[in-house]
């Protein structure tokens, strides 16, 4: 087994990555933004490197500088966690150049799969339904024009290279169109350096399906799905599986089909492939190549620890699992605790915890960065938790859930907590009657 992995990131997943290494008797090296000294990252693990300035391009994103951490501390192997470098092509060959694995698939397979025209095109490739849409980028602006008219507004435009709800605008008639084309571009080149888009019908009322998958060289399993429609926009804020709207035949034939894409593109390491589904139908949206932030759902409910998997997967070369040998049990329901004030439009809320309490009794979980005396600072994501319930069926999820929320406190900043509450006692939830939009069409807050 590897003897030492950096783990190229910050707040809980850092932490959740440090602790299924000690678990498998790794050394690990966390490394540190300059205001990040005092995170509980840097506390668990075994070393620690600063690389850089709290701005991210300085730090989480100076690839030299985290090269230079491996290279100091001889570590053998790197975990990118999610979001900052963890789906970036150029990292992860400077990686492959220098033999130091990634926790993770190719630089060739992030590459394929991270472009959303390509994925497409391979999604259809291996029998995957895909959206109606431009068969590519479209750059020209009247040529745009006559794919929309072809498959009717509502459409989407989105960024090629996109990702986090930028680069996305819906137009939902002719009329708006030009402004819209022109302001996804310059997001898409603003955020990704690529303001290259394409175009797809747009659905009015769709749920978020996601499949997660791992895969090896000779094998590849699902660990069943996800449904991630409580959103605002297009950021998740409750995940939980299995999904309460799938019908059996449907699920069967989504998780059946997905694993055979999967398979077909030759992928290693943890996935998870993305759909929209709406009246009995599901369409492929995208792939992420990397652990996901709801991830911790499907553990409660298969008993697998994802990241060891991750890991035995990137030394072993494949995973020990079976299908026959996953078998779900009950509901787990995720929230994602935000230090936002969601009565000011989600306004950040950075500011020192000068309380913290967090919910712990029967199938509770919380996976956690932050602690009493913690700065939470301006400058990163603002999820600062989430709080991870499992029961055995969605009613009892819910109530623990509910039950977990009311012994939640911190002070000090403005949490999500409060929504939270109102979100799982909400009629539209407990008898999930939503969809993506739900948040951002309904006065919830």
């Amino acid at each position: 087994m590897f003897k030492k992995i950096l783990i190229a990131n910050r707040g809980e997943i850092a932490v959740r990555v440090i602790r299924a290494c000690k678990e498998w008797g790794i050394s690990t090296v966390a490394v540190h933004s300059d205001v990040d000294r005092d995170s509980m990252h840097v506390k668990l693990a075994d070393e620690s490197v600063c690389i850089g300035s709290h701005k991210p391009i300085n730090s989480y994103l100076n690839i030299p500088s985290i090269l230079s951490a491996i290279e100091l501390t001889n570590s053998d192997a790197v975990h990118p966690g999610y979001g900052f470098l963890s789906e970036n092509y150029e990292f992860v060959k400077i990686l492959e150049d220098y033999k130091i694995k990634f926790i993770g698939p190719s630089a060739k397979l992030i590459k394929m799969m991270g472009d959303k025209i390509e994925a497409k095109k391979i999604a259809k490739k291996y029998g995957l339904p895909v959206i109606e849409g431009s068969d590519g980028g479209v750059s020209d602006i009247e040529e745009a024009k006559k794919i929309c008219k072809k498959i009717g507004f509502p459409i989407l435009i989105k960024a090629s290279g996109g990702g986090g709800g930028k680069g996305i605008k819906i137009v939902r008639e002719e009329k708006e169109f030009e402004q819209s084309f022109k302001l996804a571009k310059n997001e898409a080149k603003k955020y990704f350096a690529n303001d290259e888009v394409y175009i797809e019908k747009f659905f009015q009322n769709p749920r978020h399906i996601e499949v997660q998958i791992l895969s090896g060289k000779n094998r590849t399993v699902h660990l069943h799905e996800r449904d991630c429609s409580v959103q605002r926009r297009h950021q998740k804020l409750i995940e939980e599986t299995p999904s309460p709207v799938l019908s059996e035949i449907v699920r069967e034939d989504l998780l059946k089909r997905t694993v055979k894409m999967v398979e077909k593109i030759g992928y290693e390491g943890a996935g998870t492939v993305e759909y929209i589904y709406e009246d009995g139908k599901y369409y492929f949206l995208e792939m992420n190549t990397r652990i996901q932030v709801e991830h911790p759902v499907t553990e409660v409910v298969t008993g697998i620890d994802l990241i060891k998997e991750q890991i035995r997967i990137s030394f072993y070369g494949d995973t020990s699992l079976k299908q026959e040998d996953i078998k779900p049990r009950g509901h787990a329901i995720e929230c994602r605790i935000n230090a936002e004030d969601a009565s000011k439009n989600f306004q950040p809320s950075p500011g020192l915890i000068s309380m913290c309490h967090q919910p712990s009794g029967f199938r509770t979980r919380v996976d956690s960065s932050i602690y009493q005396g913690y700065k939470v600072t301006p400058y990163y994501d603002s999820m600062i938790c989430k709080l991870i319930c499992h029961g055995r069926d969605r009613y009892e999820a819910i109530q623990r859930t509910k039950r977990s929320l009311d012994e939640f406190v911190i002070e000090g900043i403005i949490t999500t907590i409060d929504l939270h509450k109102k979100l799982l006692n909400h009629k539209k939830f407990i008898d999930s009657d939503f969809n993506v939009n739900w948040l951002d069409n309904d006065k919830i807050v």
